[in-house]
């Protein structure tokens, strides 16, 4: 059975226990990571935590939306046994009716069907498995990465591992960020939080490329679970990019986890440029789609 379950009946220790046992499991379902994405967020729960959907939920005009946050890739329904994902419709069909719109982004194990109140997108995603040997995964490289990384290991870069959270996003505040005007101070608090309370849980490093004369040039964030590590969040500068600083920091991830058989999930991308970036690693497309459900009154739907 099917319950909806209110956020503070959540039994978060069996909520968490479901996730990390699920076959699709990912650090935006586990419960301190909602806590810190969305202030409020309820739950469909099968029998006794067999199989879990969060619904992450906020409020405007009195009317209840549910949106996939913001440094959430992907939700959707966490399964224990591949059996529930034909359940699939079951859950959405369980949301209550007070959540007027929806718009949120599955797993890629959530497969939805076509439904005449719903609409369905799909987003492209990145990942290599690290089965196999580092000599293998290199096999598969792009001459351009290739280039790149010989850049790397001609300008005697040097990585440090858990550098404070600020040192990476103000690494990236003073590049990329200084363009992306839709990012909030508040986004990067919460971006923060995160990074804090990933290292605190030993699922989460912080890991920086350094140039000569001690110049911070690159960054990325990881957070790991016990299948899976999402590089949740990079920052480069323009010196970085002309020494090849991104290519060697993935690359140097990639040497010491190889035959591990963790996956790498490059958590993207839509955007082609990306796309070409992660494909020179040999990272194939994992995709995952969107569902939007829209029960706005009629004055509203036109503008969702």
């Amino acid at each position: 059975m099917i319950k909806f379950v209110k956020h503070n009946d959540v039994d978060t220790e069996k909520w968490d226990k479901c996730i990390r046992k699920s076959v699709n499991c990912l650090p935006y379902a586990f419960s301190w990571y909602l806590d810190i994405v969305v202030s409020q967020w309820d739950a469909l729960v099968l029998n006794d935590y067999e199989a879990v959907f969060p619904l992450p939920c906020k409020s405007k005009y009195k009317i209840t939306y549910s949106i996939t946050p913001f440094w959430v890739q992907q939700l959707g329904l966490f399964s224990l046994t591949c059996s529930s994902f034909s359940r699939v419709n079951e859950f959405i069909e369980a949301i209550p009716n007070s959540y007027r719109y929806i718009d949120l982004n599955m797993n890629f194990n959530t497969h939805l069907s076509p439904t005449s109140f719903s609409k369905i997108g799909t987003n492209n995603n990145f990942v290599i498995h690290l089965d196999k040997a580092y000599s293998s995964v290199k096999k598969a490289y792009s001459k351009n990465l290739l280039r790149n990384l010989k850049k790397g290991d001609s300008n005697n870069l040097q990585l440090f591992k858990n550098d404070s959270p600020n040192s990476l996003i103000n690494l990236f505040r003073s590049d990329k960020g200084k363009y992306l005007k839709h990012f909030r101070d508040e986004d990067y608090k919460r971006l923060e939080t995160i990074m804090h309370v990933a290292v605190h849980k030993n699922c989460g490093q912080i890991v920086m490329v350094y140039g000569e004369g001690n110049r911070l040039l690159a960054g990325m964030f990881l957070v790991f679970t016990p299948k899976r590590v999402v590089l949740l969040f990079t920052g480069n500068s323009d010196e970085g990019r002309a020494l090849g600083a991104m290519p060697f920091l993935i690359d140097s991830f990639f040497k010491e986890s190889a035959n591990s058989g963790i996956v790498f999930d490059f958590e993207g991308s839509n955007n082609d440029d990306l796309a070409q970036f992660y494909k020179g690693f040999g990272a194939v497309n994992e995709s995952y789609q969107n569902l939007k459900i829209n029960r706005l009154p009629s004055v509203l739907k036109y503008f969702k």
